[in-house]
């Protein structure tokens, strides 16, 4: 089998090579990535001379470079996406093209060359918000929402994915998931952000009162539910992938952090909220559990204290990673900290 990944050098999709040669290590995975900030070939240097692996450094809006990457692929598994609501807020102009034209050109590629499966990664953020006094939760059959220019351009990619399915034929899957946390995380979310400012001394910034609630998802649990969706999920369907069966707010999370290591709340900074800042997310799994037999290996603490653990045995990593524009964006973010 070979596989095309799209952001195999990002946060999930390194973490998808990794778990697929662990787990596969006869199939071969050709990453497509454009490197940007948020991708960095360090997620991947222990399987770099791997004969089973290459690694082609392109955009998935060049339509020649995507050509080249589909040829003689079985299955596409579609990370690659810009991803960071903040960022998006800043400048939606790329979200719009790589989420949603990168999307339609490797469609275009995968019908070109008779992929047998092309698998898109997509979030609970199109589903919209939630109230924190309500006690629903989002499934496959919700409406979609968006409430942001990164959920809005994620959105689009999905319909998209569908069109191709219903129009074209071609064999699709999506998978919805909630908020991803683990290793090789770019520090600029709740989690990795939180780790490595604590693990530095610094603040951690609280957007609001902090009472947001999100659903997390260990990256790991993540990518063994996009397996069995490639194994067994059912053409033409959505799979929603989360990993809690009860609600954590940011504040409590930050607690846990700060409690592993060893910290005071009073490293805790509240700053001024993010523009139309969602309230809540909440994801009901329960099709993947009863259709696929998939859930969660480990309840959230567990993997948490896994996360914070590797975040402190793998600094030169994240410090690697802090350098450069990254201090630009936090310091026009949350101010110099």
């Amino acid at each position: 089998m070979k596989l095309l990944v799209t952001g195999g050098a990002g946060f999930i999709g390194s973490n998808f090579v990794h778990y697929w040669f662990k787990n596969h290590p006869k199939d071969l995975i050709v990453n497509l990535d454009k490197l940007t900030y948020a991708g960095n070939l360090e997620n991947l240097k222990s399987i770099e001379e791997n004969p089973n692996y290459s690694f082609i450094h392109g955009d998935i809006c060049d339509s020649q470079i995507v050509d080249r990457a589909m040829q003689g692929i079985d299955i596409v598994v579609h990370f690659a996406a810009e991803s960071h609501v903040d960022r998006s807020i800043i400048d939606p102009s790329e979200f719009v093209k790589t989420n949603v034209l990168g999307t339609q050109i490797l469609l275009d590629a995968a019908l070109k060359h008779k992929v047998k499966r092309f698998h898109h990664i997509s979030t609970d953020e199109v589903y919209g918000s939630l109230k924190l006094e309500d006690t629903s939760k989002f499934n496959e059959r919700t409406n979609y929402d968006p409430r942001s220019p990164y959920s809005a351009s994620k959105a689009g990619s999905d319909y998209l994915v569908k069109a191709y399915y219903y129009t074209y034929g071609l064999p699709v899957t999506i998978s919805n998931c909630s908020n991803n946390f683990g290793p090789y995380q770019f520090p600029e979310k709740l989690i990795s952000l939180a780790i490595t400012n604590l693990l530095e001394n610094k603040k951690v910034p609280v957007y609001g009162d902090g009472l947001y609630v999100r659903d997390w998802l260990y990256v790991e649990d993540h990518c063994r539910a996009i397996d069995l969706i490639l194994q067994k999920g059912k053409i033409g369907q959505t799979y929603c992938i989360g990993g809690l069966t009860e609600d954590l707010n940011n504040i409590s999370i930050l607690k846990k952090i700060i409690k592993l290591l060893g910290k005071s709340e009073e490293s805790l900074e509240y700053v001024k909220d993010r523009p139309g800042h969602d309230r809540r997310y909440a994801l009901d799994w329960s099709k993947i559990k009863n259709e696929l037999g998939w859930q969660p290996l480990h309840n959230f603490d567990e993997w948490l204290e896994k996360t914070v653990g590797w975040y402190k045995e793998n600094r030169q990593w994240w410090k690697n990673v802090r350098n450069g524009e990254y201090q630009t964006y936090y310091e026009k973010q949350y101010g110099t900290r």
